[in-house]
């Protein structure tokens, strides 16, 4: 016959056996939740069709308002010059955006020759130099006009 305290123990071993073996699987359950990105399946996205707008084209030598559109540079004689030997590898902002005179605008092309790759310009060279030392120059806005009419406050 068995001990009573025996039977007890082995119910309690059978009891204690069954919890772990929960825990265990809740432990499993709870990490694959945790590294499954859908692990039910419930958040599938539906798959839609989106209508895509279709890019207007610009003509690559279309002038609105006196500005090339696709350089952002101004018209002019030897425009298209610059255009297909400066902006090849930069973009014309960076040319609108430095007003330099004509030596200036050689020693940068020279310096772009000697150090970023610029090929030789030959005879684009005195055209580009023309439009860029004609419309990309310095500009010499001077000193505002004195303020007049003015009512001014005593501070104290």
């Amino acid at each position: 016959m068995e001990n009573p305290l025996q039977s007890l123990l082995q119910k309690l071993y059978g009891l204690l056996l069954g919890f772990f073996a929960i825990l265990i699987a809740a432990g499993a359950l709870l990490v694959y939740v945790a590294t499954s990105p859908d692990p039910f399946g419930m958040n599938t996205p539906e798959v839609v069709i989106a209508e895509t707008e279709t890019e207007e084209v610009v003509d690559p030598d279309l002038i609105e308002n006196g500005v090339h559109v696709a350089s952002g540079l101004v018209e002019g004689e030897g425009l298209m010059t610059v255009v297909q030997n400066c902006t090849s590898c930069h973009s014309g902002k960076l040319v609108s955006q430095n007003r330099m005179n004509r030596e200036a605008w050689k020693h940068t092309i020279e310096w772009m020759q000697e150090t970023q790759g610029l090929w030789d310009l030959g005879n684009n060279e005195v055209i580009i130099l023309d439009y860029l030392s004609e419309y990309y120059a310095p500009v010499h806005h001077g000193r505002r006009q004195n303020l007049t009419d003015v009512a001014w406050y005593d501070l104290e």
